[in-house]
Formats: C-alpha cells, sequence, structure tokens
C-alpha cells in the first residue's frame, strides 16, 4: 500500500489510478463530514464532489506542509460552511449524547433542556425533536461545523483547529458558544 505522499506524487504526474487511491483512502470520512453538517445524502453527496473537485484541482499546489488529509478536511470545513443550498434539519438519536466536555466537565443534550420529564420519552415526540433540530440549525456555521466536528464526528479540539484553520482556544469558544445557544434556544420548550 502506497502512502498518501507517493499517491500525491502520481496523480500530479497524471496518474489517475493514484488520484482514485486517495479519493477512495478518505471517501468515507468526507461523506460523514458532509452529511454529519448537513443530514442529507443529497447534500452530503454535492458536498463530497466540490470537495474532491477542488483537491483535484488544487493538488498541484499542495506543498507536503501539513498531512494530506488535514488539507483534505480542512477543504472540506470550507466547503461545509460555504455550502448555501436549503437548510435541512439533523435527526438526534440520543438526548443522552454528550455534546460539550471540557476538563471532566460534560453536557449532554437532556441538561440544555428543563422539566421533569426523562430525555428518552421527550425524543418520541416528533414535535420536540424538530425544536432541538431547529435549534441546532440556528447556529452559526462556524459553530455548527465545530460542534459537528467534534460532536458528530468524535474529532479532538486540536484537529478541529487544524481543519478550521484557527486557534484551539477559538474552536473552545464556538462549542462554548454553540452549547449555551442551544441551551438558549431549548429554554422552556417542555413547558410550552
Amino acid at each position: 500500500m502506497q502512502d498518501d505522499n507517493t499517491l500525491i506524487q502520481k496523480a500530479r504526474s497524471g496518474d489517475t489510478g493514484a488520484f482514485e487511491q486517495l479519493l477512495y483512502r478518505y471517501d468515507r470520512h468526507v461523506l460523514n463530514i458532509a452529511y454529519s453538517f448537513r443530514n442529507s445524502e443529497d447534500d452530503a453527496k454535492d458536498i463530497y464532489q466540490e470537495v474532491f473537485i477542488r483537491v483535484f484541482r488544487g493538488l498541484k499546489n499542495f506543498q507536503f506542509r501539513s498531512e494530506f488529509s488535514t488539507w483534505l478536511y480542512r477543504i472540506t470545513t470550507n466547503v461545509c460552511i460555504s455550502y448555501k443550498r436549503k437548510e435541512n434539519r439533523h435527526n438526534l438519536d440520543s438526548l443522552d449524547e454528550s455534546v460539550f466536555e471540557d476538563e471532566g466537565a460534560s453536557v449532554k443534550l437532556s441538561d440544555l433542556i428543563e422539566g421533569d420529564s426523562s430525555a428518552d420519552n421527550l425524543a418520541i415526540s416528533s414535535d420536540y425533536s424538530k425544536y432541538i433540530n431547529s435549534a441546532i440549525e440556528t447556529l452559526p456555521a462556524q459553530q455548527k461545523m465545530a460542534f459537528t466536528l467534534k460532536y458528530y464526528q468524535g474529532y479532538k479540539v486540536k484537529e478541529i483547529a487544524d481543519m478550521m484553520q484557527c486557534a484551539e482556544g477559538t474552536i473552545k469558544r464556538y462549542l462554548f458558544n454553540a452549547v449555551n445557544k442551544l441551551r438558549e434556544e431549548l429554554k422552556g420548550i417542555i413547558n410550552n
């Protein structure tokens, strides 16, 4: 199995098979990030195509200063953030999934919601799920991308900072602000 750098050099020389190997090596990751961000197969496929078109065009400019995967995920992040098609809603499987962790403190989506009912019972209500999805969709693009990469894709803050080309502190701020915005958006929903 050839390493990324060898495949990049071959692809630059016109070897389409080498480019296809790079594409297949990372295609699931790109699709997963796109799907997590948009929650639509069609949108994820559109983002996927745009990402690999940009990679194909930009490969000649890749300077090996970072890992190919970091460069690829940075492109994926930028395409997701700039994607302007109709907003689709996220479907959450569980309200008990951790949405923010920092130095031992953990916040679950169910913690953001006031009320006496259990989170699993609330998730059964499709109306309630719509409120949660709507709240997630209100996040600014940068916060939503950081949130998606962290809590849907499982990347570490440092990795997200590399992908989004910003400081780790900025990513932590995006995540903190996202959780606070979700908390505010979902405040009192159960009592309505």
